[in-house]
């Protein structure tokens, strides 16, 4: 009976331990997890599009809206009241439901359209293109060109072209500062490129001495690349003279002119005797003809 008894006695000891522990576990289980249940209380408001918006669009009251924005984890330059965005111009394209922020935005009174685009200490120069020095219109505004330039030395000398300029960015196609949402080109007779004010120089002189087209970049080619042009020669080889040196074949010379050897006459020095006298009497060969190359 004593054996029972105590027996038990250490069973109802082990129960009311295991609910003590089971206790102390779950309150510690829902301290954990009250921070999270409190990241879903709404910390503030912020401004967001209500409908997708371009670039260079002014904001007005019906184009934005506000929400509760939840937790502590605020983007910097979040924009929290409708004041702060209405009547400023977005300078990136905006989508519905994005929350707008400091760097989205122009400065108060600039205005939209293309001059929010161009950055402090910039300019805006336009270049009359055609199809083929626009790359078939897919020079659109966003893209990156390098700017090559063909023409001619003052009196006279071969053609040469050079990329006087690279990674510039374009603006604008026409009067479109927006890209097509398709992506289709856009055939248009000027094309805007954002440059400093010695670049802009530099373009307006070249556009009037010779013909400029564009090379277009990948979005993610920035470096840029040392180049020595081209000219004629060095897309033609250097022209090949009427006749060929003495020993130079015609495929000789095609491979390496610049190794050929000259022509020379060949000459010879006879050395005799008379009357116990030494002489010396030279003989000169003419050059010998040239093998025409074969046609």
């Amino acid at each position: 009976m004593a054996v029972r008894t105590r027996s038990l006695v250490l069973l109802f000891v082990a129960l009311a331990a295991g609910g003590a522990a089971a206790w102390i576990s779950l309150g510690y289980l829902r301290n954990q997890a009250q921070p999270l249940l409190q990241s879903n209380a709404v910390a503030g408001t912020a401004v967001v599009a209500s409908k997708d918006l371009p670039v260079g669009t002014v904001l007005k009251e019906e184009d934005v809206h506000l929400i509760g924005w939840p937790g502590d984890a605020v983007p910097v330059g979040l924009i929290r009241t409708k004041g702060e965005a209405v009547g400023r111009g977005v300078v990136t394209t905006m989508r519905l439901n994005e929350p707008f922020l400091e760097s989205k935005l122009a400065q108060r009174g600039t205005g939209g359209g293309m001059p929010i685009l161009i950055t402090e200490g910039m300019r805006a120069l336009s270049i009359r293109v055609d199809d083929v020095a626009a790359v078939a219109g897919f020079v659109v505004p966003g893209t990156r060109v390098d700017v090559l330039l063909t023409m001619a030395p003052q009196g006279g000398g071969e053609p040469t072209t050079k990329a006087i300029m690279q990674n510039l960015q374009a603006l604008a196609a026409g009067q479109s500062i927006q890209v097509d949402a398709e992506g289709k080109p856009q055939p248009v007779p000027v094309i805007t490129l954002l440059v400093t004010p010695e670049q802009a120089e530099t373009l307006a002189l070249a556009s009037g001495q010779g013909r400029i087209q564009m090379a277009l970049r990948n979005a993610l080619d920035t470096l840029p690349i040392r180049t020595n042009g081209a000219r004629l020669t060095t897309i033609m080889g250097a022209p090949r003279p009427a006749t060929l040196p003495v020993g130079t074949t015609p495929q000789t010379w095609r491979r390496n002119p610049a190794a050929a050897p000259t022509p020379v006459a060949e000459e010879t020095i006879v050395e005799g005797f008379r009357g116990g006298e030494r002489t010396l009497t030279k003989f000169t060969r003419p050059k010998p003809p040239v093998p025409q190359e074969e046609k």
